[in-house]
């Protein structure tokens, strides 16, 4: 068996010891990487169950490639119910006790994985002398549909996903100084439905003492799904599989990819695809993430909240059907589903051509809903630590990216590959060679609060955490500085409006 911290002598063959059985991994420009490595058993046999650990191995277990994506919707590669793997990156399988970067992948609870190559770890690694670890867990029906309420034996069904994020930080506890990493400097980050992951986690209570440092992306959870709401999609659902009540049962052995076919059901709340995220099952989430106060459990972990100036250029700036917009034509594109509050879309419009005359419609439709949609739960979010006397540094990006179409701006997921410094893989919308100077900045900022607790780093202006009285932001452009409640009147317009979380 080989012992923790083992290099071959050509140094090209890393190795490391975890609870479950020895791994090795290979060695990627100076840094180990250890790709697909169990910190869970199959799902399957337990479907809707919560996740424990994989069964041990007693052979050294390569880890080169990527373990499976969680079923799901779309094109994510090599999908399977066996989904619980994690990957680390390390520049050294010693004992040097580096600060841990855990990242959860976004995908709105529903998609995605933690094997995209703008989160490769190996630059942000190698430039911070860190370790970077992101994961894979159950998600959509899989994840969180709340059953409980229809039968019996599935009391956790609704916060499985969250069950299994925590699962694997027990695993870098227990497991990440084999790996080079300081199991006590463990910082959570990441972007749109990762930062809401993490920001339910912050109220979990089996999730108290498993990381130090909350990073939220452009994604935020200030209240859950309540368990009749959630009760609702998985009637919905279930009707959509062709099941009664009574024949609840069967959905642990129904083939999966029938599972996945049924979540194209109509979501009750907001139409669309039906949504299952966190629900409040008063078993392991026993309060609302952020409302009505930021939680108790979490006060001593210092946050940094992030959003991007232009969310929704990222879905809506593609769309055909926004192309060409006038005046008279706006209000109908500023639907339900879109602004996500019960405001009349042209008094919406009337007041941006009142203050913001300069705008043009389709200018107006993406600062409206990214104000009212994607940036009014990260202001509630801060201005909730703010309240608590808990540190919450907000940023703001600007510097745009491009999208696929040539658009450009500060879009949804722009800020991802300038936190991991990966503006050379393909999709990450960077533009010029200035691009490389925010990823600096950015990915300086994230190693900075992963080994401090305060993002501030010689690149920056001195960045205060937000008050309610200054509101402060860093907008991360070139230069970055600092404002004082940017965008306060689109904050103070939309904030007359009582909040509540989509899909609650």
């Amino acid at each position: 068996m080989l012992s923790a911290g083992v290099v071959s002598a050509a140094g090209r063959t890393p190795a490391a010891l975890t609870t479950s059985g020895p791994v090795t991994g290979v060695m990627d420009d100076g840094v180990a990487v250890f790709r697909g490595v169990p910190y869970g058993a199959d799902t399957g046999p337990g479907r809707f169950q919560p996740p424990v650990p994989p069964a041990p191995w007693r052979d050294p277990r390569s880890c080169l490639g990527y373990g499976h994506a969680a079923p799901q919707r779309g094109a994510e590669p090599d999908q399977s119910e066996d989904c619980l793997y994690l990957n680390v990156w390390t520049p050294g399988t010693d004992r040097a006790r580096r600060p841990v970067l855990v990242y959860i992948h976004g995908g709105a609870y529903s998609a995605g994985s933690g094997s995209s190559p703008l989160y490769d770890g190996v630059r942000l690694a190698r430039r911070g002398d860190v370790v970077v670890v992101t994961v894979n867990h159950r998600l959509n029906a899989l994840g969180y549909a709340w059953l409980d309420r229809l039968g019996e034996g599935f009391g956790d069904s609704g916060n499985l996903g969250q069950l299994d994020l925590i699962l694997a930080l027990r695993w870098v506890r227990d497991n990440i100084a084999g790996f080079g990493g300081d199991p006590g400097c463990v910082t959570v980050f990441g972007q749109s439905g990762g930062g809401a992951k993490i920001a339910t986690l912050m109220a979990m209570p089996a999730a108290a003492g498993l990381f130090h440092r909350a990073v939220t992306m452009s994604g935020q959870q200030v209240t859950a799904s309540g368990p009749l709401n959630a009760t609702r999609r998985a009637q919905v659902w279930l009707e959509a599989l062709g099941l009664t009540r009574d024949r609840i049962g069967e959905v642990r052995t129904m083939p999966v990819e029938r599972l996945i076919e049924a979540l194209s059901a109509t979501d009750p709340i907001l139409g669309g695809g039906v949504y299952f995220g966190p629900v409040l099952d008063e078993r392991n989430l026993t309060r609302h993430p952020f409302w009505p106060d930021a939680p108790a459990q979490s006060a001593h972990i210092p946050m940094m909240i992030g959003n991007t100036r232009e969310e929704t250029l990222a879905f809506l700036g593609a769309d055909p059907a926004n192309a060409g917009l006038t005046w008279e034509t706006l209000p109908g594109r500023l639907t339900p589903s879109q602004m996500r509050i019960d405001v009349a879309p042209e008094t919406v419009v009337a007041w941006y051509r009142r203050e913001h005359p300069e705008m043009t419609p389709d200018q107006v439709l993406i600062r409206a809903t990214t104000a009212a949609r994607s940036w009014r739960a990260a202001v509630v979010e801060a201005e909730m630590r703010a309240a608590q006397g808990s540190p919450a540094w907000v940023y703001q990006l600007d510097w745009p990216g491009r999208l696929a179409n040539g658009r450009t701006g500060a879009f949804h997921t722009s800020d991802i590959p300038l936190m991991f410094d990966n503006l050379a893989v393909e999709g990450s919308g960077a533009i010029g060679p200035e691009a490389q100077g925010m990823a600096d900045v950015m990915s300086d900022t994230l190693l900075a609060f992963a080994r401090t607790g305060s993002p501030n780093h010689p690149g920056l202006p001195t960045w205060t955490p937000y008050s309610l009285e200054r509101r402060e932001t860093m907008v991360m452009d070139l230069p970055p500085r600092m404002e004082n409640d940017p965008r306060g009147d689109e904050r103070r317009f939309f904030g007359r409006i009582p909040y509540v979380q989509p899909g609650t």
